[in-house]
Formats: C-alpha cells, sequence, structure tokens
C-alpha cells in the first residue's frame, strides 16, 4: 500500500490514473467498497470553511489530486504526488472499463434533461455499457435513504454522482455503503460536460493549470468571482505552509 501524502492536514493518495483504475476494478472484482474522493484548490480552501465536506473527504477510501494546483502544492509542500488524476478522466476511464468487463453502473445527477443528453451520448460512445439505472441530482435530503435504496436495488457496480460539493460528498459519507455500489466516484460537473452542456478546457490549458479559468470565462458571472477568491485563498495557504515548513537559518556566531 502507497504511504498517503499530507497536504494542509488532508491525506492524499499518490497514485497514478491506470493505479487508481486498477484499485477500482479490484474493489469490484472482491466484493469491497471504494469511495473516491477528488480535491482542487477552491475545494481544499472549502474544507477549512465547512466541517461536514472535510469530514465527509477524509472518510474516503481513496482521496486523489483532482486539480493541477493541488499537486504543484505537493512539490512545493513535500507532499509529492506523481500526477493529476482528474475527475472525468477516471470517470470516463472508469466507463470504458466497465463496458469492456460488464459491469452495471448508475448516474446520479444534474438537471434531468442534461441526465437524459448524457445518457444517449454515453450510450453512443459505449454502446456495450450496462446503466443499471439513473435519477437527478434534484431531490432534498429527506428523500436521501430513498435514493440510497434504488440503487442498491438496481445491482448497479458503480455509482456516479453528478453533484455538486458538498452535496456528493455528504450523500456519500451518510448513504454511499447503502447503495451496494463498489466504486462510489463523485464526479462534479462531469455530467454537463458530457451531454455538451459546457466546455472542458482544451488540454493545453489543463497542463497549465488554468482550466478554473476556461470555466469561469463560460460563465463569469456564476463562476469568475467565486475562483479568483479561492484561487487566492490557495495560494495564501501555500504560502503560509511553505513559511511554517521552512527551517528558520542558525544564527550566526558571534565573535567576542
Amino acid at each position: 500500500m502507497t504511504e498517503r501524502r499530507s497536504l494542509f492536514g488532508v491525506e492524499l493518495d499518490p497514485l497514478t490514473m491506470d493505479e487508481t483504475v486498477r484499485r477500482c476494478l479490484g474493489a469490484v472484482r472482491d466484493g469491497r467498497q471504494l469511495e473516491i474522493g477528488v480535491v482542487n484548490a477552491a475545494k481544499l480552501v472549502n474544507m477549512r470553511r465547512d466541517p461536514r465536506l472535510a469530514r465527509a473527504v477524509a472518510g474516503c477510501d481513496l482521496v486523489l489530486a483532482d486539480g493541477q494546483a493541488v499537486v504543484w502544492a505537493g512539490r512545493i509542500l513535500r507532499a509529492p504526488l506523481p500526477e493529476r488524476v482528474a475527475g472525468i478522466d477516471l470517470f470516463l476511464r472508469l466507463l470504458a472499463e466497465a463496458e469492456a468487463a460488464g459491469i452495471s453502473v448508475y448516474f446520479l445527477g444534474a438537471r434531468q434533461e442534461v441526465l437524459e443528453e448524457m445518457l444517449r451520448r454515453v450510450a453512443e460512445r459505449f454502446p456495450g455499457l450496462e446503466v443499471a439505472g439513473s435519477r437527478n441530482g434534484y431531490f432534498d435530503d429527506s428523500e436521501q435513504e430513498a435514493v440510497a435504496g434504488a440503487i442498491a436495488r438496481s445491482g448497479a457496480r458503480m455509482l456516479f454522482l453528478g453533484m455538486t460539493s458538498p452535496k456528493k460528498e455528504i450523500f456519500t459519507a451518510a448513504y454511499g455503503a447503502r447503495t451496494g455500489a463498489r466504486v462510489v466516484h463523485g464526479v462534479g460537473g462531469s455530467f454537463d460536460i458530457l451531454a455538451g452542456v459546457t466546455r472542458r478546457a482544451p488540454e493545453s490549458w489543463q497542463r497549465r493549470g488554468l482550466e478554473w479559468l476556461y470555466r469561469a470565462l463560460q460563465e463569469p458571472r456564476r463562476l469568475g468571482r467565486r475562483y479568483l477568491t479561492t484561487n487566492a485563498a490557495f495560494l495564501l495557504m501555500t504560502a503560509r505552509e511553505f513559511i511554517r515548513l521552512t527551517p528558520s537559518p542558525a544564527p550566526a556566531n558571534r565573535r567576542h
């Protein structure tokens, strides 16, 4: 087992994409539940402000660096992570593996019309994929247990949650085991991307850690201010941690 890396008090798994996929397939094969948490700069900032979110992420079996900024911070703060494991890329890899291995999946999240369009496109892209069921992400907290029960009855081995934080983390922490799914992966806005509602940043932007800017340019009113404030807070967090970890220079010996 690879030793975890501690970053801002959060324990992360230093895994590559391939290693993560192997862990997921192993969980399905062995009948173990594997709850996946992914963190980017914004979520690490919000975890400091929201104890429920922090507890939910800490309770995940795997916690992965979804954002390039997290990988860079890990290098600076002596908690190296091998690469970014983006939630949407892991989502697509797992769909391909599920199709090849005959593993059933369940999709939970997004608006009903977005979910339906995503299902249509997923069926075109992965025609052999066994979809055990789906449901939109608009339900009250009082309905969470019933939603988890419906997923359990579907027999799905992999559950993908296209819901925002902290709703998806809190649902997973409370009812992930109840769903019976072996792999539980919160994929955030990936349903919108697969449905064509929003566009994903080109790879060149992703490599430079500018995926947040690409998204903000698409929805400046909704996301612009949020990303600027959380990114500034993340830079400040990183700077403070770097200063904390940097040893003070030894005092020079005075000559008498």
